[in-house]
């Protein structure tokens, strides 16, 4: 099954996740936001920047006219940091056909409308189809063809088996799900918890402090995401736990690596710019935490990475505010002997 695709973005994992569809068979064009990047694209037919290394297949072409790489594709793979969403579904707009899909890659809540991604593109697309692809997934091991597996949700069973054909293959398994309101949150916030889990890295601490961070961090996520809709299920599964653990885990991990620079002394801004890519927890702390306040969820990580990013609370103190809490039950709902 050949299909046509278009990959919008060609950062890190919109190239990965170029390779890997090119691998499979399928026509791929890339857009690229500028045309001098798309122009050394198809010169080099590789992001010697941010991701170098992964050669994509000559067929792979590049482009920055936005209408050139939706004309005629059946599926829209959406790479664009969470940010630029919904600005890049803005530019789509005039060319969007009837029957297109469009997959959303970026993780992230919308900091003034409190809307996972899917939700912006379909403000913007109110008549795409939109699917989220999501799972504990790194671009540098995906572009080197490391065994990965990731979960597709759609609100169609159709879709979802449709996509589960186009991307799998035998280094990239995909299940399905439609529960895509808990994908995504789970997808958003795991960046916020790997940014704490790379504090705790810069202050020097060790594997016991980042398996509370991991352990609870999910307890949070979970509590806020069966709040807003999304199941239980989803947050036990690979685009909750899963994401988790490898974002919080990886030196591949933007978030983490920020998060480490910020617990060795650097401001959000300095810890950034060090890391040259976008670290989407940053944008999704501030969302989380008005959205824990909006359904009366107590989200005590998420509390402090705010006060640590935006209201200049030390690292160290942020930790120990979070041990010294008052004392909890770990798990309600359990009867005593």
């Amino acid at each position: 099954m050949k299909e046509k695709v278009g990959v919008i973005g060609a950062g890190s994992w919109g190239i990965a996740l170029a390779y890997l569809l090119s691998s499979n068979g399928h026509d791929v064009t890339v857009w690229s936001r500028t045309p001098e990047k798309a122009a050394q694209f198809n010169h080099d037919h590789e992001n010697k920047d941010k991701l170098p290394g992964v050669i994509l297949d000559k067929s792979v072409i590049f482009t920055s006219d936005i209408q050139e790489v939706m004309k005629d594709r059946k599926i829209l793979v959406l790479v664009v940091p969470s940010a630029h969403i919904r600005s890049t579904a803005e530019m789509m707009k005039p060319y969007l056909q009837k029957g297109q899909i469009i997959v959303n890659c970026a993780k992230g809540i919308e900091e003034n409308t409190l809307m996972v991604m899917s939700d912006v593109i379909l403000d913007v697309l109110s008549e795409a189809e939109v699917a989220v692809l999501s799972g504990p997934s790194h671009a540098e091991e995906v572009g080197r063809g490391m065994p990965t597996t990731i979960v597709v949700g759609a609100k169609k069973r159709e879709t979802a088996e449709y996509l589960q054909n186009v991307f799998m293959c035998e280094v990239f398994r995909v299940y399905i799900s439609p529960d895509m309101k808990g994908i995504e949150i789970g997808a958003a916030l795991k960046n916020v918890v790997a940014l704490a889990a790379g504090i705790a890295d810069g202050l020097g601490y060790g594997d016991n402090t980042k398996a509370a961070l991991i352990t609870r961090g999910i307890a949070e996520i979970t509590r806020l995401g069966v709040a807003m809709g999304g199941k239980f299920e989803t947050f036990c599964g690979l685009s909750g736990i899963g994401d988790l653990i490898v974002t919080c885990a990886s030196m591949h991990s933007r978030n983490r690596r920020a998060g480490i620079l910020i617990g060795q002394g650097y401001s959000m801004e300095e810890a950034m710019k060090e890391v040259r890519m976008t670290v989407e927890g940053v944008y999704s702390a501030k969302a989380a935490l008005v959205l824990a306040h909006k359904y009366d969820v107590d989200m005590p990580i998420v509390e402090q990475i705010n006060e640590v990013l935006f209201n200049g609370k030390s690292a160290a103190d942020a930790v120990g505010d979070l041990m010294l809490r008052d004392k909890k039950i770990e798990i309600h709902n359990q009867d005593w002997n």
